[in-house]
């Protein structure tokens, strides 16, 4: 549906590009002529997709291993990757989360899903920021955030919050940054499964699935978020800014997504207890 070139000449940086939605846009950013750097914790993982985008499309793509919850090291890779080019496009996508009950959480367990979810977010935006506004560069920031921002969701109440935040950075910085040539923007994607946030979200005992309770009897494909994503980080997107583009379905016109849980016994709380500690 897009021009090959749409995305040709972007270096663009994916966090949590190694799998999931964030290679799911890594891929279709380097099919529309991108260069892509994609980071995240595990080194083997990111290489491995790395490799692939360069078999299969022949692609400048490169891994870099950065833990963005530690904001010394998004700022040694950004000097890193600052000492090649500048970055034109970052994507905020990395991200944690489990379903708990709130009265259960403990500061950890908390500080875990708002470290990368929030503070990852945060560093890695001020970092991209202050270069291009340094620099005299324009670029664009797409954080992937959850209708969550919306309807608010219980069960899952620090990223709700996390992800409220960055939306509330995501329409801040548009208006600060804007007159210095920064689009930030956001996409807020509804069910979208993959390995990863199924396991999280969705254990055994859950209802039957996001598909049933959605308008359109399904959920998201994968491609159907690179190709957005795509569009709000290209050109064709430039007067589009502080906004968040909901992906849903309209899912969230008919609940949070967490209404089947408050059926769980307190059996089914300590079993998802359980399988969160082994």
């Amino acid at each position: 549906m897009f021009e090959k070139g749409l995305l040709a000449g972007k270096r663009i940086l994916v966090t949590g590009g190694g799998s999931g939605l964030g290679a799911a846009m890594a891929r279709r950013f380097v099919e529309l002529g991108a260069e892509l750097i994609v980071c995240g914790r595990r080194l083997e993982l990111l290489e491995q997709t790395a490799a692939q985008l360069r078999d299969d499309v022949a692609g400048k793509v490169r891994a870099i291993r950065c833990d963005i919850r530690d904001g010394a090291a998004v700022e040694a890779m950004m000097d890193d990757i600052w000492r090649e080019a500048p970055l034109d496009v970052l994507v905020n996508n990395a991200a944690a989360t489990f379903i708990a009950q709130s009265e259960h959480l403990s500061f950890r367990a908390a500080d875990a899903i708002l470290a990368p979810t929030l503070h990852g977010a945060m560093y890695c935006t001020l970092a991209v920021g202050k270069r291009w506004i340094e620099g005299k560069h324009r670029g664009v920031v797409l954080s992937i955030l959850s209708t969550s921002t919306i309807t608010g969701r219980a069960f899952t109440v620090p990223s709700a919050m996390a992800k409220s935040a960055v939306l509330a950075m995501t329409k801040s910085l548009a208006v600060e940054w804007g007159p210095k040539g920064i689009r930030t923007v956001a996409i807020a994607p509804g069910p979208f499964p993959t390995a990863g946030a199924t396991g999280q979200l969705r254990p055994e005992g859950r209802d039957e699935g996001p598909a049933a309770r959605n308008p359109l009897g399904r959920v998201g494909e994968h491609g159907e978020l690179a190709n957005l994503a795509s569009f709000l980080i290209s050109d064709q997107a430039g007067y589009i800014n502080g906004e968040m583009v909901v992906q849903d379905g309209g899912a969230h016109l008919r609940g949070s997504g967490a209404e089947d849980l408050l059926q769980w016994t307190e059996a089914h709380w300590e079993k998802q207890r359980a399988a969160r500690k082994s």
